[in-house]
């Protein structure tokens, strides 16, 4: 696997071509941050959603009258990237539409992440340019996988703590598909305690109303500032037992049960038109 490793004096980070997809989180004391992608439970660590953020009906997707298929989250993340800018404290890798692109998603893009790390933070940015003719619908997510627990905290209740303090509506999956139903909000007045129960039904979903920023981990001790920018949507995801939290801030979600298999009708989709770039990323801060 092709890596890039890039970092300073606190942190190092690895990036591989393979989905431009984090690998690891390194402090200088050695401690790892990111889950390390145990192929039991799971074998992703920070993938890339894009074009599409979950399951379509399916696995089918409708784009301007015409069917293609479309795996969950897209085919970025199993897509090999181009390194095109490699400095000591950032990288960006490159994707750019194909023969074989095209086959899945019948539009002239390209989509470059940055990573860059700067003081005790690394933060993932991810560009799309539409080099269409025509407006271009997609969906877009990060998908990072932090260790729970984090590294000297073990046995130490880990806690997400919303910077908003609000309490967002509950959504669940029903066979990957978001079901409209609104059930009530695991948060409590922003601070949700982790417990692995909480996934037996496969990922929280909180299309609206999480913020922009969340502190996660022990009440005290080490922990992770985590903030995203132009993502209005928000997930949590693990599976019972597994030594990892997804943290993941959205735009777009998977498609509801009985909703519409039209790319450009998913909930929360994004359109650019012609020549426009959209521009999304997340930060993820160690502390302690």
């Amino acid at each position: 696997m092709q890596l890039t490793r890039i970092g300073n004096g606190e942190l190092t980070v690895d990036i591989a071509a393979l989905g431009a997809e984090m690998q690891s989180i390194q402090t200088r004391d050695g401690r790892h941050w990111l889950w390390h992608g145990d192929a039991s439970y799971w074998t992703g660590r920070s993938p890339i959603l894009f074009p599409m953020v979950g399951k379509a009906p399916n696995d089918t997707v409708t784009i301007e009258g015409e069917r293609y298929q479309m795996s969950q989250h897209g085919f970025a993340r199993r897509s090999n990237f181009t390194l095109v800018v490699e400095e000591s404290d950032r990288c960006i890798y490159r994707l750019e539409a194909s023969e074989a692109s095209r086959a899945l998603y019948p539009f002239d893009f390209r989509l470059d992440v940055e990573h860059r790390v700067h003081g005790r933070s690394v933060s993932v940015t991810a560009e799309v340019t539409n080099r269409d003719h025509r407006p271009m619908p997609f969906g877009i997510g990060f998908h990072p996988a932090f260790a729970w627990p984090l590294p000297g905290a073990a046995g130490q209740p880990h806690r997400i703590a919303l910077d908003n303090q609000s309490d967002p509506a509950l959504h669940r999956l029903s066979g990957g598909l978001v079901v409209p139903e609104q059930l009530p909000s695991p948060f409590d007045n922003g601070l949700l305690t982790l417990d692995h129960s909480l996934f037996r039904n496969d990922a929280m979903i909180f299309p609206q109303g999480a913020g922009a920023g969340l502190r996660y981990g022990p009440e005290t001790g080490p922990a992770l500032r985590f903030s995203w920018e132009n993502l209005p949507n928000f997930a949590i995801w693990s599976k019972p037992g597994a030594g990892f939290v997804c943290l993941e801030p959205w735009r777009g979600t998977a498609a509801e049960v009985g909703g519409s298999d039209d790319l450009s009708e998913r909930p929360y989709a994004e359109t650019l038109g012609p020549g426009a770039l959209g521009r999304y990323r997340f930060t993820a801060e160690v502390i302690g």
